[in-house]
């Protein structure tokens, strides 16, 4: 106020001089200040690690020169899918410097964008010591979803960032610039327009070089073979439109989307928390096969009911305690037949059984010995192995280039399912009692029954026939049981009815033998290829099923005493034998010629491009980008298998694959049967037929959006834990909101987020299940027995 005065009074002019340049002065201090303080990053929120600051503001890419870059899909097959395989390696490199100039642009942007606003664009996990020591020198890259616009660039977020500091200045400071003169708010004025000129400048100049390089991006991404394309034309329209008042922001949008995806996700925990199960198997705990509450209120156990799938009406969203192989009750009880012995702390397998003492490999070369035209690893390639023990039988066929489905009842001998997967060998549980198989018809090149104790004679035949429903025309039945070689009245009887059935069935007995070292002989059965001894029969029995009789429908379907048709129309399935593998592998089906494709192309178009699709994404990224240690991979699921090209695509590997295709999906499951894979019929709202911690690793395409639509997401998740063993992965590729969905639902069992991307809306999570169990347990009243 003083000033005030003293300048109204007239002082003199060298006075008044030397108080104007002090205000310029004060001023032009000031707005140094503000363009300094415009410039400055917030301070980052103290209670963030440095680790976690880093990553909120910059992506980082852990590569090499020989690294190869992450390459991922949308669900349905781009059309770029089809392209050369030779294109890929372009790909990589001009993914690489499209990923660098992205970060540079990142590290740009965040010297001018304030945290409150900032998307999380990389998410890096570290990792544990002893996966370093497995995985050396691999390389990992870790990518979070980017959401992030870049409305804040240059003068805009100048501008924004410096009304937010000079809101914020001291009261003094706000004092000082009220006493300015006109004439210095002029200049102010001046030098605020000649900055905004330059900022605008500076604006058109980086828009005019952010154009150059989205066209130059686009020619790149039409030249290779990137499959989510890039999507920087859209956020360089956001950036240069934020600046006009009406339209909304991205930051704003993105923030929404945030909560949008964290409400969404929440409402599947709502009110959850993890327990562990307690049930009457406890740590063998399978849902369906433990159902006591249905089993008890069984009428008969004569059919085996007690032993088929009675699911719970609710399933169960609780956890699975951890243990290994239980009990060694089996090697006491089995030890004598050579199935498994206890070796001091260890349980062995021999490699024999039953019916091969002296080992499953001599066993296997005796059969094709018997009957050539079996021809293990060429003509014959998927086999069903029915009451398969331990499976050693099905273990060494690996030996011979076969795949064999083996399945037995739970708990009929204490734990044998579970001890073939922890060998490492394909198996479920099951039983054939009153319901079809999960498989579909004519798709086992050869069936196999070591003296399994099923009743195949007993009323009308219904359980042959159902081997009859799923053996190919011109397939074998190999049945190595008592009733073949010993003498007893009830061997003596069984012979005699079975001798009839499948004449009566039209099976040729091919051959008999037996094999001296094991002291076993063996009938072989071939299925015919036609109807005409049918229709011959001079007795109909068993009779023909009706037209309405789909041979193809499995999922709880009853079982009939009826034979099935043979199909003879030449451009039908069944009516030819496979080509011999591997070719069979590569090759579309004949049958496809007529058919479109799941993703709607021609059949055998749609089949190689989905092969073509998977050998991309397995060579360039399930390999070398997500840091699996593939030789600790035995045991493989595909929850979502459709033409069973992932599958295909580890065949070089080490590994089995169970391809699984969802009861609501195309049904393409003949297909993979077809191409030498095999797989079953799955509910996904219900658990899986097999003992808990089997399963290695687990890969979910496009399927956990879906079943959210009809399933608790929850029971799923758990259902998931349950199968999969500790430290095993699970690949998830959906919609960019379902993995972020599954990421906090993981997150929530404490699992380890091992990889996270999402690009234009679609996305891959790659997470590592945890040793981690929750202290409280929950009694399932229908799990005591």
């Amino acid at each position: 106020m003083a000033l005030g005065k003293n300048s109204r009074e007239g002082r003199k002019p060298s006075s008044c001089c030397s108080t104007i340049s002090v205000v310029v002065f004060v001023a032009f201090c000031l707005v140094g200040v503000w363009m300094l303080m415009s410039s400055v990053v917030p301070v980052q929120n103290q209670d963030l690690s440095s680790e976690e600051t880093v990553n909120k503001v910059k992506r980082q890419v852990v590569t090499d020169d020989n690294s190869k870059q992450f390459e991922d899909t949308s669900g349905d097959l781009p059309e770029d899918s089809t392209k050369d395989e030779g294109s890929v390696s372009d790909s990589h490199s001009d993914s690489h410097s499209d990923i660098q100039d992205d970060r540079n642009n990142v590290e740009h942007d965040s010297s001018n964008t304030s945290e409150e606003n900032q998307e999380e664009v990389v998410k890096t996990e570290s990792q544990n010591d002893s996966e370093k020591s497995v995985e050396g020198d691999q390389q990992e890259m870790f990518i979070k979803e980017s959401s992030e616009g870049n409305e804040e660039r240059n003068g805009n977020s100048n501008s924004e960032a410096g009304e937010t500091n000079e809101s914020e200045q001291p009261e003094s400071d706000n004092n000082s610039s009220k006493i300015e003169s006109e004439t210095d708010q002029n200049e102010k004025n001046m030098e605020r327009e000649e900055r905004d000129d330059e900022s605008k400048q500076r604006s058109e100049a980086s828009e005019q070089n952010d154009g150059g390089n989205i066209k130059e991006s686009q020619e790149k991404s039409e030249a290779s073979n990137e499959n989510f394309p890039a999507g920087a034309q859209t956020e360089l329209l956001q950036e240069t439109t934020a600046q006009n008042a009406a339209w909304s922001t991205q930051a704003a949008e993105s923030q929404n989307e945030k909560e949008s995806i964290q409400t969404s996700a929440a409402k599947y925990l709502s009110g959850h928390s993890w327990k562990v199960c307690n049930a009457t198997a406890g740590p063998d705990y399978i849902p369906c096969l433990d159902n006591w509450q249905a089993i008890k209120k069984l009428t008969s156990r004569g059919h085996y009911e007690h032993r088929e799938r009675h699911c719970p009406d609710e399933p169960p969203t609780c956890l699975i305690w951890y243990y290994n192989v239980p009990s060694t009750k089996l090697a006491e009880v089995k030890g004598h037949q050579n199935w498994v012995k206890l070796t001091g702390e260890y349980l062995t397998f021999p490699g024999g059984g039953t019916q091969f003492k002296n080992g499953a490999l001599h066993y296997i070369d005796f059969i094709q010995k018997s009957l050539p035209n079996i021809a293990w690893g060429k003509r014959t390639r998927v086999i069903l192995d029915v009451g398969c023990g331990v499976a050693s039988f099905g273990g060494f066929l690996f030996e011979r280039d076969v795949l064999a489905m083996s399945f037995a009842p739970k708990d009929e001998h204490e734990a044998q399912v579970q001890f073939a997967l922890e060998r490492g060998i394909p198996a479920i549980s099951a039983v054939m009692g009153t319901r079809r198989l999960p498989f579909p018809s004519a798709v086992f090149d050869v069936v196999h029954c070591a003296r399994c104790r099923v009743p195949w004679h007993a009323e009308g035949g219904k359980l042959l026939l159902e081997l009859d429903r799923v053996l190919r025309p011109g397939g074998f039945f190999v049945w190595s049981a008592t009733p073949v070689y010993q003498k007893l009245p009830e061997d003596v009887g069984i012979w005699k009815a079975m001798t009839e059935l499948t004449r009566s069935m039209c099976w040729d007995l091919v051959v008999i033998r037996k094999d001296k070292l094991n002291d076993v002989a063996a009938a072989i059965y071939r299925k015919p290829t036609s109807n005409e001894c049918y229709y011959n029969r001079q007795k109909k029995e068993p009779p023909m099923c009706s037209d309405s009789d789909d041979p193809d429908a499995a999922w709880n379907v009853p079982l009939e005493a009826c034979v099935h048709k043979v199909q003879e129309n030449a451009s039908k399935r069944g009516s030819d034998w496979p080509v011999q593998w591997p070719q069979r592998l590569e090759k579309p089906p004949y049958w496809l010629k007529s058919q479109v494709g799941v993703y709607g192309k021609a059949g055998p178009e749609d089949f190689t491009a989905d092969y073509k699709h998977w050998k991309n994404v397995v060579s360039s990224s399930y390999l070398n980008g997500i840091g699996i240690d593939w030789s600790s991979v035995r045991n493989v699921m595909d929850m979502r298998a459709v033409y069973g090209g992932f599958a295909a695509a580890l065949k070089d590997l080490k590994v089995w694959v169970m391809n699984v295709v969802s009861i609501d999906s195309p049904d393409t499951l003949p297909i993979i049967f077809e191409r030498g894979l095999f797989g079953m019929y799955h509910d996904w709202c219900e658990s899986f037929n097999t003992y808990p911690r089997t399963y290695d690793l687990l890969h979910a395409d496009h399927l956990f959006s879906v079943l959210k639509k009809r399933c608790n997401l929850v029971a799923v998740v758990a259902e998931v834990d349950r199968i999969l063993r500790p430290e095993g992965k699970l690949i998830v590729r959906d919609n960019a909101e379902t993995i972020n969905e599954m990421e906090s639902i993981v997150k929530c069992l404490n699992w380890d987020v091992r990889l996270i991307f999402s690009k234009d809306k679609e996305g891959l999570l790659c997470v590592q299940k945890s040793f981690w169990r929750p202290t409280e347990s929950e009694t399932l009243t229908s799990a005591i027995a």
